[in-house]
């Protein structure tokens, strides 16, 4: 269970791109923490250096400040590193549907970039961000790999043409890649501020505020919410695993699901906040009302028995919020 008992060759070298970022700067964290030598690149658009202040001092760690869709950058930032751990992308469904060219060029263009460089310098594995969005308009629940429906935003669409672009680098060049499907991945670090922020922290900080959260919609959605351990545990066993399971995309979640109702009032319980009330507004455009992985395929091919349930990452991330906002 977990991933502390994973072993490396101990002169390991692994990329983090979007290293400076909530789920990359977490990957950099616990693999400096492993033992290893850890490579950040990031150019600091959406992650912040704050995140990695305190590994800087580490002779393990070294941090570029450099963007994905340079080749030459991403040529630079893969010598001589054996996993690439790829997170570098523009999140958010809705900022994608203002901002579309923006994202296809980060997402599309510098996904295929750093595939091209992790060719040509020999990378063992290449373990890419995809996202449970690619399941579109697809109302079957659990989400099961293979069975995906009409996409509903541009992001939608980059993850699921990375994952095209990763299973074609597999057939034709031999890299190993494996594509996790994240679904609404929370936990220390992310970012509660702006108006693309994810519920979760944007909740808290607000409750811890005494503000009045918004709910998109009436609060019945649902979504399988994954702590940041789970998403850790499934990025460094894809380090690991066969290469017979190369060119795929794996379910990344807990297995559960809870409503936007739900969590409000769980964080209300947790932070003693009972007698505040959300307020109610309009639902966002390209949101899929409900969402809910199997992970038998993750289990099956990688070994992935995610530890962390949606309540015990909550009482984590309330009390790292509680020292850190």
């Amino acid at each position: 269970m977990g991933y502390s008992d994973l072993v490396f060759d101990k002169n390991s070298v692994f990329l983090v791109t979007g290293g400076a970022g909530f789920i990359g700067s977490n990957l950099c964290e616990t693999i400096l923490n492993m033992g290893y030598n850890v490579r950040c690149l990031d150019n600091l658009s959406t992650g912040k250096k704050d995140n990695i202040e305190h590994l800087l001092d580490n002779p393990n760690f070294e941090f570029i400040e450099g963007d994905i869709r340079d080749f030459d950058t991403c040529l630079t930032a893969t010598t001589g590193v054996d996993f690439v751990l790829h997170q570098a992308a523009w999140g958010s469904v809705p900022r994608s549907i203002e901002m579309p060219l923006l994202y296809e060029e980060i997402n599309i263009k510098g996904t295929l970039n750093m595939l091209e460089a992790a060719r040509r310098n020999n990378v063992k594995k290449f373990v890419y961000a995809s996202s449970s969005s690619v399941y579109g308009d697809d109302q079957n629940l659990p989400k099961v790999e293979g069975i995906e429906g009409n996409v509903l935003s541009p992001y939608a669409l980059t993850k699921k043409v990375n994952e095209e672009y990763a299973k074609l680098y597999t057939k034709l060049y031999g890299l190993d890649t494996y594509g996790l499907r994240y679904f609404n991945v929370f936990g220390r670090r992310q970012d509660p501020n702006g108006q693309y922020a994810a519920v979760i922290p944007k909740f808290i900080k607000q409750l811890l505020n005494d503000e009045s959260p918004t709910i998109n919609g009436d609060g019945s959605f649902s979504r399988d919410f994954t702590y940041i351990e789970n998403v850790i545990e499934a990025n460094l066993k894809c380090c690991l695993a066969s290469s017979e399971h190369a060119g795929k995309a794996f379910n990344i979640a807990y297995g559960d699901r809870y409503t936007i109702n739900e969590v409000f009032n769980t964080l209300c319980e947790y932070l003693s906040k009972q007698n505040i009330k959300p307020i109610y507004g309009p639902v966002r455009k390209g949101d899929v009302p409900h969402s809910k992985a199997s992970i038998e395929l993750a289990n099956k091919s990688i070994g992935y028995s995610p530890d962390w349930s949606f309540i015990k990452g909550i009482k984590d991330s309330i009390e790292w919020y509680k020292e850190n906002l």
